[in-house]
C-alpha cells in the first residue's frame, strides 16, 4: 500500500481509512529546489508562501539549493528587486543547501529543471516518487525554468512569469492530493 507521502506526490490522495486524522491535519510540506537558492527557488518559495497565506491553504514551503556557494548566499539583486516590486522583502534570505532532513520531511520536492530533479533523486533515491519539476507537477509538461543568474532583468521577469503560471496549479494539486480528515 502507498504511504501518505507517496500517494500525495502521485496526486492520488488517500481515503480517510488510509490515514489518521493527525496526519490529515498536517500541512503539505513542499521544498522548492534549484542550484544556488538565491533566485528561482527563493522566488518560488516567496510567491508560494504569499499564495498559501492569501488562500489559507494547508501548505508549508521552504526553498533549498543543490550547489550553494557559501561565499554568495544573498538573494540575487534582480530577484530581490522583482520581489520588492511585489511587496516582499527577501534581503534577509540566506541560501541553504538541500539536506537529507529536508528531503525526509518534504511531502513534495519541486525543482526548476529536470537536471535538478535528476540530481535530487540521484542523491536521495527514496525521494524519486515525490520529486518533480514544478512545471510537470503543475501542468504535466516538463518545461525548464532557466537560471537567470548574471543575466539581464528580462530573464528574471521570464522566470517570474513561469512561476506565476506554475505555482497556482501546483499548489492546488498538492492540496487536492492531501488526505481527507476522518
Amino acid at each position: 500500500m502507498l504511504n501518505r507521502r507517496r500517494a500525495l506526490a502521485l496526486g492520488l490522495g488517500l481515503t480517510a481509512a488510509a490515514g489518521s486524522a493527525a496526519q490529515a491535519a498536517e500541512p503539505v510540506k513542499i521544498a522548492f529546489v534549484d542550484t544556488g537558492n538565491t533566485g528561482r527557488s527563493l522566488m518560488a518559495e516567496t510567491l508560494a508562501r504569499a499564495l498559501v497565506r492569501r488562500r489559507a491553504l494547508p501548505i508549508a514551503v521552504i526553498s533549498r539549493g543543490l550547489d550553494v556557494d557559501p561565499f554568495d548566499e544573498a538573494p540575487e539583486a534582480n530577484a530581490r528587486i522583482l520581489m520588492a516590486g511585489r511587496g516582499f522583502d527577501v534581503a534577509a534570505h540566506r541560501a541553504a543547501p538541500l539536506a537529507a532532513q529536508d528531503v525526509s520531511h518534504a511531502d513534495l520536492i519541486l525543482t526548476m529543471t529536470a537536471a535538478h530533479a535528476a540530481e535530487v533523486t540521484s542523491r536521495y533515491p527514496h525521494a524519486r516518487i515525490r520529486t518533480f519539476t514544478l512545471s510537470a507537477y503543475a501542468t504535466g509538461a516538463d518545461v525548464a525554468i532557466p537560471d537567470a543568474w548574471g543575466k539581464p532583468m528580462a530573464d528574471y521577469r521570464a522566470v517570474l512569469a513561469q512561476l506565476d503560471r506554475y505555482l497556482p496549479p501546483a499548489l492546488a494539486r498538492a492540496v487536492a492530493a492531501r488526505p481527507a480528515k476522518q
